[in-house]
């Protein structure tokens, strides 16, 4: 017992990156402001290095590149192995699952449209709009309907005009149905949690993100009016999801047989988290320099799309913690199963945002907002689950 005490007694987050990140983020939101009046067009210019089908620009090799930088380090630290530990696991990751897929995607469907499209509809701008990328796979014609949007010509480039609270809308969806399978490794560890239950989770997360991320993401969408085809869905997944998994997957397997786990993790991994944080930091100050304005000009436009977002966040996490009390399972397992639903996989969700509809989109300036609050969010749940690890304790006297 004295010894598990002294394991759990001093859980901290050890990066400072990780315990700043919303600093880190404000930060990135004056610098972006600050970037986009000095220099205006640097953003817009590694945004248009693009790769061309049609008159559409489909990836920004530059921004690409960044995002790859992002999501690789995640996928490389993940043990694919523990899968085959899942069927040991049993009801922490059939919870997991039914909550990641089943309930989530929706409820973030249902609150992003009343309070984006209903409530806050008035204060972001009913008239305001947003320029995003023309679907990948689509060739209409200027002034073409679109879903919500119409085709329309800027700076020579065909673009899709949408609502301003929709282009929001899109981010939140993308996000709240991207389970986390980074950071929960941190909220899970904070919580006292099973760490090697959380590791099954997020290993089986990543497996199942590749099928079902593009379809729900796709009928969502739709649902909300901002058709996309399953090419760019397609396209998207399989470059910021399945390549970096691919190669995180067998450089993982190759660097630890050749040069060990402690190698791996204590030298390899050293190396590549800066990289993992200079990428992500450096995409926020790019998108926050084509938002400077719209940020300066309605600085309430970050609180409107927080508001949504944390609502949901509270709401699966709740919702998984009082299922997980039901299927009477552990504090450890309890905890992970129900971090991984409220917590958010922001890297995916930004580079599929900024991919489908522009780094100079409202959709991706949504999934950043929630970058914004995660870390204080999730703090905050974790110790909320500290304070109640009492209601999985066994009653006194039971056997």
């Amino acid at each position: 017992m004295g010894n598990e005490a002294h394991q759990y007694g001093d859980r901290r987050m050890k990066s400072v990156f990780e315990r700043y990140l919303t600093l880190w983020v404000g930060l990135c939101i004056i610098g972006g402001i600050i970037l986009g009046k000095i220099a205006p067009g640097l953003a817009k210019e590694l945004d248009s290095m693009s790769i061309f089908v049609g008159e559409a620009p489909v990836v920004s090799i530059p921004i690409a590149i960044a995002l790859f930088l992002m999501m690789y380090p995640i996928m490389v630290k993940i043990d694919f192995g523990s899968v085959i530990r899942a069927g040991r696991s049993g009801k922490p990751v059939l919870l997991t699952l039914f909550i990641n897929w089943a309930i989530k995607p929706f409820t973030m469907y249902a609150i992003a449209m009343l309070f984006l499209g209903v409530l806050f509809r008035g204060f972001i701008g009913p008239e305001a709009t947003d320029l995003v990328r023309m679907p990948f796979g689509l060739d209409l014609p200027v002034g073409a309907a679109h879903g919500a949007g119409v085709v329309v010509l800027s700076e020579g480039v065909k673009m899709l005009e949408i609502p301003l609270w929709r282009s929001y809308f899109a981010g939140c969806v993308l996000l709240g149905i991207a389970p986390c399978t980074a950071m929960v490794l941190v909220w899970g560890y904070l919580a006292r949690g099973n760490d090697g239950l959380t590791l099954v989770m997020v290993a089986i997360n990543s497996l199942t993100m590749l099928v079902l991320y593009g379809l729900l993401g796709g009928f969502l969408l739709g649902v909300g009016r901002l058709p996309v085809p399953w090419q760019a869905l397609a396209l998207s997944i399989g470059i910021y999801v399945a390549l970096p998994l691919v190669l995180g997957y067998f450089s993982r397997k190759w660097i630890i047989a050749t040069k060990g786990l402690l190698w791996f993790e204590e030298k390899f991994l050293h190396v590549l988290t800066p990289i993992t944080i200079i990428a992500l930091l450096a995409t926020l100050v790019l998108l926050f320099s084509f938002k400077g304005d719209v940020i300066v000009a309605n600085p309430l436009t970050i609180l409107w799309i927080a508001i949504p977002l944390f609502i949901q966040t509270n709401l699966i996490f709740w919702f998984g913690y009082f299922l997980a009390k039901l299927l009477r399972l552990s504090y450890a397992d309890a905890a992970p199963a129900a971090m991984i639903g409220a917590s958010n996989h922001f890297e995916v969700a930004i580079a599929t945002s900024t991919m489908i509809f522009g780094l100079s989109s409202g959709a991706a300036l949504a999934t950043v907002v929630g970058v914004l609050i995660e870390v204080p969010v999730m703090l905050m749940l974790v110790n909320i689950c500290l304070r109640t690890r009492g209601w999985f304790e066994p009653k006194a006297g039971s056997a």
